[in-house]
């Protein structure tokens, strides 16, 4: 109750903030320039068209990168706001932050292969290249091609986090993408592939389909996450170097509204 409370002061302190500065300065920029996360990205992409049918005269620029890239984007000032999908390292807390919802984090394979249901210890073990062969997990025998993405990126950085540790590293002879979207078509394309993406991302119109697996039994789903028995989720932040002010303030009130929330929760996200 207080994390929501929390949530509502801030929508009207945002609104407030962004009128004021509407009323005082209208001739102020009102581009906004977002970069970062490509986890984030396309969500975030979806918000602004309709923001923007909203204030025709917003103009939104929106640019991928990784979530580091993003934060450093905010913290420079080269992006008014940062997005990423990971939280906030200790020489980043400075900056003003924001969640806009959480995300599970689904490990997928090919739909071709009979393995439905993995412990996080195994997943930790092919990734560090202790189990090799998929036939040790009750597949078809056929050498396991790991699929991962690259350093920077905020998908990365929590599957590093809630299922790496520090004895158990991502192997480097794992195939490295720039995009959630590029390890799902790997994936959806060879049946002895297993990566991890945006658990909002698995089921796509007009796309190959991906097997998500099970995790100690637990399905990933939105309400597992929810009701905290699937444990592989993160954060997808909004960064800025200062508290918003204007149209910055209003796209970010927008997106905590219930309008902006329905429009995440209708593509697989969850908003507080």
């Amino acid at each position: 109750m207080k994390r929501r409370c929390g949530t509502v002061i801030l929508i009207i302190l945002l609104a407030l903030t962004a009128g004021l500065f509407a009323a005082c300065d209208s001739n102020s920029d009102s581009r906004i320039v977002l970069a970062g996360s490509t986890s984030v990205q396309p969500y975030v992409e979806l918000l602004a068209e309709e923001f923007e049918l909203l204030y025709p005269d917003d103009e939104i620029d929106i640019q991928g990168g990784g979530s580091s890239a993003g934060i450093t984007a905010a913290e420079t000032g080269t992006a008014d706001i940062g997005m990423s999908s990971r939280a906030l390292k200790n020489d980043e807390q400075e900056l003003w932050t924001v969640e806009i919802a959480r995300d599970g984090l689904a490990v997928i394979i090919n739909p071709a292969n009979p393995v439905s249901d993995l412990t996080l210890e195994q997943v930790r073990d092919i990734y560090s290249a202790g189990v090799s062969d998929w036939g040790e997990l009750g597949g078809v025998a056929a050498k396991i091609h790991i699929i991962a993405r690259e350093e920077g990126s905020g998908t990365r950085s929590a599957f590093e986090d809630l299922v790496m540790d520090e004895n158990h590293r991502i192997t480097p002879r794992a195939i490295v993408q720039d995009s959630n979207g590029a390890v799902r078509q790997l994936v959806s394309d060879d049946p002895n592939s297993i990566g991890f993406i945006s658990l909002g991302l698995v089921e796509l119109e007009g796309q190959k389909p991906v097997k998500p697996l099970n995790l100690d039994g637990i399905e990933a789903s939105r309400e597992n996450v929810l009701n905290g028995s699937y444990t592989l989720f993160r954060p997808f932040l909004f960064v800025l170097k200062d508290r918003p002010i204007g149209s910055e303030a209003q796209f970010i009130a927008y997106i905590l509204s219930e309008e902006g929330k329905q429009i995440l929760i209708n593509d697989g996200l969850i908003p507080d």
